[in-house]
């Protein structure tokens, strides 16, 4: 048996940020079968939202003709683009790395696939086999690889390796319709790709509230190649060209494109770490069970991120690696997490953001509501930038005024919602937020003081 440890992290995403000077005197082990910094700095929300960012300035002369304001765009530079973003974002990982590694004397990196042997006995992938008295389980998702024949000896990409590409493809196909694969759409296509998008269901990002992913396809829709209710069912490389085979309400049809980008969702890495030889419980999508205070079914172990949250979401694992930080020094004083008023954001064009229930929820729970709905063509910002399609739309209790869910598509979305987002979390009623300060005028908040004054509160 090797090393015995006080504190084992596997992932080094948000289980990393727990460490802190309060663990020097712990004797702690890292291991992380991939690079430094977990999904979100390496190929999640930083890089992705870099991407964005270069894509929401490639596609803005298109739109800026109608507002009298005549230009255009001479190229993107792929590569230096992809340069610029890993150039800041590798070394960071690496620094990272190294600085665990050889900076924290009470810290010992083993960079490999952890795999349970037993409860609390832990084969770290590089041919040593650890023990410890607590163990926090951070290791996070990866892809999923739907059921499509011969899409194995097809070569394709998935959200972690599509943004290294040594160029651009004219043509890309994108199998999948959440939040991944529409973000990829409109970076691909403002770069002047060509994109075509398969969905096996009748909308775009349908977890969203369905007025907001009815709104979403539609633009979409006229944007992209945009195929629904498809099923892909083979897959083949021909003369280089990708060949997708769908199904559809029309009966068969071929899809092509020079590369092909696989977005269909992300499973836990439970599997990886054979939680049932931990003595793990499990759901059955894979997650590990936790309870309010992250706590597993085994005493000392605690579980954290997308290894065991509904919420595949980088604020949701930093939240949550803070209550366990506190568990961990404070065993006796346990502080529970708090999921209640989760806010979500797609950064696709246009962007989204929500928090809390959607109108289909609220109905399918017999929960009580009111809503309004207030478009950004009615407030002077909206004026200013001319937008057609966007708006915000709330749901509220008609008796106390307290929000239940807000849903905005349109220009800086995931800005716009955040008062909601505090007001729901510290019980502000919509009747006091929306009269009991200052709006500023002409900004776009305003579309969620009016939205405020629209709802029929009782």
């Amino acid at each position: 048996m090797g090393k015995h440890f006080d504190l084992v992290i596997i992932g080094t995403g948000s289980g990393n940020s727990i460490l802190d000077e309060r663990f020097a005197g712990w004797k702690v082990a890292m291991v992380e079968k991939g690079v430094f910094g977990g999904t979100c700095l390496n190929v999640g929300c930083i890089p992705t939202k870099m991407f964005v960012h270069a894509a929401d300035l490639a596609s803005t002369p298109a739109a800026s003709a109608r507002l009298g304001v005549d230009s255009h765009l001479d190229g993107v530079r792929w590569t230096d683009v992809r340069d610029r973003i890993f150039g800041r974002i590798d070394p960071i990982a690496e620094g990272g790395r190294r600085w665990r590694a050889e900076e924290n004397a009470n810290v010992t990196v083993y960079e490999g696939t952890a795999r349970f042997t037993g409860p609390k006995t832990l084969d770290t992938g590089t041919g040593e086999t650890i023990t410890a008295d607590r163990f926090v389980l951070a290791a996070g998702s990866r892809p999923i690889a739907p059921d499509v024949a011969d899409l194995e000896t097809v070569d394709h990409h998935t959200s972690d390796t599509i943004m290294r590409l040594d160029e651009l493809p004219k043509r890309l196909l994108i199998l999948g319709s959440g939040f991944v694969a529409t973000e990829f759409a409109h970076v691909f296509s403002s770069f002047g790709v060509a994109v075509t998008v398969i969905a096996r269901s009748d909308l775009l990002l349908r977890s969203e509230d369905r007025e907001i992913a009815e709104r979403f396809t539609s633009i979409a829709s006229g944007k992209w190649d945009v195929r629904l209710r498809r099923k892909a069912v083979r897959a083949e490389r021909v003369d280089g060209v990708v060949r997708l085979h769908l199904e559809g309400p029309d009966g068969a049809e071929v899809v092509e494109g020079d590369e092909l980008l696989v977005a269909v969702g992300r499973r836990p890495n439970t599997d990886l770490l054979d939680a049932a030889a931990a003595g793990l419980d499990v759901h059955p999508d894979g997650r590990i069970v936790v309870d309010e205070h992250q706590r597993t079914s085994v005493e000392g172990v605690y579980a954290l991120g997308d290894i065991s949250s509904e919420h595949q979401l980088k604020h949701v694992a930093n939240h949550e690696a803070k209550v366990v930080q506190h568990n961990l020094l404070h065993p006796d004083e346990p502080i529970a997490s708090d999921h209640r008023f989760v806010p979500s954001a797609v950064f696709s064009s246009p962007q989204i953001a929500s928090v809390g229930l959607t109108e289909e929820q609220a109905v399918e729970r017999g929960v009580r509501f009111v809503s309004a709905s207030q478009a950004y063509a009615s407030i002077a910002y909206g004026w200013a930038m001319e937008d057609t399609t966007g708006f915000a739309k709330l749901l509220a209790d008609p008796e106390t005024g307290q929000l239940i869910g807000a849903h905005v598509i349109g220009p800086q979305a995931p800005t716009v919602i955040q008062p909601v987002v505090q007001a729901m979390s510290f019980g502000l009623d919509a009747r006091s937020m929306a009269r009991g300060q200052y709006w500023i005028h002409p900004a776009m908040p305003e579309l969620i003081e009016n939205a405020l004054l629209n709802l029929p509160l009782d």
